[in-house]
């Protein structure tokens, strides 16, 4: 990026835009509001959430008036077939049922050979040489009881996130491309050879059926999460990726085509259109990534344009290699995505652990962003700045809930404000936000650095369901929520 386009960035145009981080909270008049009703721009919840007590059984640290209880645990509990929970719980979506039940349906992040794998259950199974990844369903009720979870989909590897549809299925995210013929070695020493490509996006119904088939138009590479629009024309996908940066996409649909119950998998696999995000800068060039940015564009629209991929089944090169560096805009770890009725937030984790940040591009440890459906331009609504103990490898002290850094999964709750996963340095957090306001801790993991995942409110509001990778928890947290989101 030339000097001339860098001081595009940084003029007046946006001069005295605040910084989102603990104890300052920015005007930002352009932000946009997740819902009608729902996230108050520059402002903070009604009161201050309270400061996290530190759990005596070591595990999650709550605020004062807040409870927690295991759903289940990789390895320990028990699938209604026999076999034990799988491990590495990761994305997950919460569906509200009758007499104060709920239906969740998890990932697990598991490639070939690692953890405790999904099982292989006959009319689940996509590919039956990738003993790994898939996804369960778990019913539990708002005190976390474990009323049974069974699998839905097996056979596929690294479902990381995903995301639910509006029909209230699961589309559950592949994060990885392997081909079919390639062998595998897990870390027991087991050995396979996936019979079939991975890469792609699944659906998977709360009832706990899937059609276990790719969703090939929506292309093959490294997924994380998705979002689907109001109108069920066009998905938002995101690629946490590097060896070029990941990319921001957007699948629309053929013309008369709107996506609903059991759509995805009857779709021809070059059916609609993939692209590449384009950001514009000022004087009409591409961002080249994302990390050019900084706090000084906190709040200020750019217009975004999509670029076509050219083969999206990836079969000769990776989705994000067909482009030029500069022809579409690229992001180290574009990581959580969350719709709304006006847009839909992304989530980039961090561009510091780059060594080879573009031009004089300045590491930054996470960025969300708002993409405006109506207004087709994307702004900056929360900034975590660099951290130099995640640059030197020092941690942060344990305890410590005013840095974070590394947001990941995001979710919107039902007062409109944000919900962070916290995947950084140092103790992770369950975080709390309002556009264009500071991040704050509400959860903290007490028993490990390990990430959280896949955080949810149950419809009702009642309780926050969300995951503790290692050693794989899923946890129910009930309290005043509304009184402090709200």
């Amino acid at each position: 990026m030339s000097a001339t386009r860098r001081s595009l960035l940084t003029g007046s145009a946006v001069a005295g835009v605040g910084l989102a981080v603990a104890g300052a909270v920015p005007s930002l008049a352009e932000a946009k509001p997740a819902k009608p009703g729902g996230p108050r721009p520059g402002t903070g919840p009604r009161e201050p959430f309270p400061p996290l007590v530190d759990d005596p059984k070591g595990i999650l640290a709550l605020a004062e008036g807040f409870t927690y209880a295991i759903v289940t645990s990789a390895g320990e509990t028990t699938l209604k077939t026999g076999e034990k929970t799988p491990s590495n719980h990761d994305g997950m979506m919460v569906i509200g049922g009758k007499r104060g039940r709920y239906t969740l349906i998890q990932n697990h992040e598991i490639e070939p050979g690692e953890g405790v794998p999904v099982p292989l259950v006959e009319g689940t199974v996509y590919d039956p040489g990738a003993l790994g990844g898939g996804c369960t369903v778990i019913t539990t009720d708002a005190g976390g009881a474990n009323l049974g979870e069974y699998v839905a989909i097996s056979g596929t590897s690294t479902n990381c996130a995903g995301g639910p549809t509006p029909w209230g299925t699961w589309l559950t995210c592949e994060e990885t491309v392997n081909d079919a013929g390639e062998a595998w070695e897990g870390e027991d020493g087991t050995k396979g050879v996936y019979e079939k490509d991975h890469g792609y996006v699944f659906e998977v119904w709360a009832d706990g059926s899937a059609d276990p088939r790719p969703i090939k138009a929506f292309g093959r590479y490294d997924h994380e999460a998705l979002a689907i629009d109001t109108t069920r024309t066009q998905v938002f996908l995101s690629e946490d990726a590097d060896e070029p940066n990941g990319l921001f996409y957007r699948w629309t649909a053929p013309a008369g085509v709107k996506l609903g119950p059991g759509v995805c998998t009857e779709l021809a696999d070059d059916a609609g259109t993939l692209a590449a995000m384009q950001i514009i800068l000022p004087d009409g060039s591409v961002l080249p990534d994302v990390a050019y940015l900084t706090s000084a564009q906190m709040g200020q629209p750019f217009p975004v344009t999509w670029k076509a991929v050219p083969e999206r089944d990836a079969q000769e090169k990776p989705c994000r290699e067909q482009f030029a560096d500069g022809e579409v805009t690229r992001g180290r770890k574009f990581e959580g995505v969350w719709g709304t009725d006006e847009g839909v937030y992304v989530v980039n984790s961090y561009a510091w652990e780059d060594t080879d940040l573009p031009g004089d591009a300045s590491p930054h440890d996470g960025m969300v962003w708002f993409y405006d459906y109506a207004a087709e331009t994307i702004q900056l609504v929360t900034y975590f700045p660099h951290q130099t103990q995640s640059e030197d490898g020092a941690p942060a002290p344990k305890y410590s809930d005013l840095t974070f850094d590394g947001p990941d999964n995001v979710t919107v709750t039902p007062w409109g404000s944000l919900v962070l996963a916290e995947d950084g340095t140092g103790a992770s957090h369950v975080l709390g936000a309002f556009p264009g306001g500071p991040a704050y801790a509400i959860a903290r993991n007490d028993l490990n650095d390990s990430e959280f995942c896949g955080p949810c409110f149950s419809p009702d509001g009642k309780v926050l369901f969300v995951n503790m990778q290692d050693p794989g928890y899923t946890l129910a947290v009930t309290g005043p929520w509304e009184r402090y989101l709200g």
